[in-house]
């Protein structure tokens, strides 16, 4: 998937027109197919078993919620984002797919509003630049996932001279965020800093980086 499909799929923060334009079919397709190949990867890294509990944070059209419902099983999981297009999109596709066991809920720029300690492992892909009340969001983060569940934060490097995003802090520099930033913030709200994986998924030229947090 190219940066530009990534970033046009992350909408938790993003404003979007009313009368934006429906993801065609070869979109969808597109971004199906980046789900199927990177879930089970990512399910590894985020020591997932079925029957778990999971968090899309920022869902966008919702192919990674979906695969994630499919391959969870008896598990469940939440979807979030802030804009009603995104939260109507995946809680389209969950019902074509007919699943029963993805909850879609309203996000806020300073909390995911999910319930408290409700995750076995929450993850954010192409969004975690887009968020503009660091210090409150990751505080929420901490408090949505269980002790010793796991946080993935999938995101890219800024294109020198790129433009900020509207509301981000400044030391982003530029759209999108370097990995060492993630580190001290997530880090700040309470988590332990597991490993960085450089490229996401390994074996992929998407220009995306893995940060792994547990919380204590």
């Amino acid at each position: 998937m190219t940066r530009l499909i990534a970033f046009a799929a992350a909408t938790l923060i993003a404003a979007t027109p009313a009368a934006a334009q429906e993801p065609d079919a070869k979109q969808i397709a597109q971004e199906r197919r980046a789900a199927e190949k990177d879930v089970p990867q990512l399910a590894e890294v985020l020591r997932l078993k079925p029957g778990m509990t999971v968090a899309d944070i920022g869902s966008g059209g919702g192919a990674f919620t979906v695969v994630f419902g499919k391959w969870i099983g008896g598990g469940k999981v939440y979807a979030t984002d802030l804009t009603e297009r995104a939260l109507r999109l995946t809680r389209e596709y969950a019902a074509r797919e007919g699943l029963t066991n993805v909850t879609v809920l309203e996000g806020a720029p300073g909390a995911t509003n999910l319930p408290a300690a409700c995750c076995d492992a929450m993850f954010m892909r192409d969004v975690y630049h887009h968020v503009t009340e660091v210090e409150a969001f990751n505080k929420s983060l901490y408090a949505s996932l269980k002790p010793g569940g796991r946080l993935a934060i999938l995101d890219f490097r800024p294109d020198p001279g790129s433009k900020l995003f509207p509301g981000v802090p400044a030391n982003r520099e530029g759209h999108g965020i370097k990995p060492n930033l993630i580190e001290d913030e997530l880090k700040a709200a309470g988590f332990t800093h597991v490993t960085t994986i450089e490229r996401w998924p390994p074996d992929d030229k998407n220009p995306l980086f893995l940060v792994l947090f547990t919380k204590p």
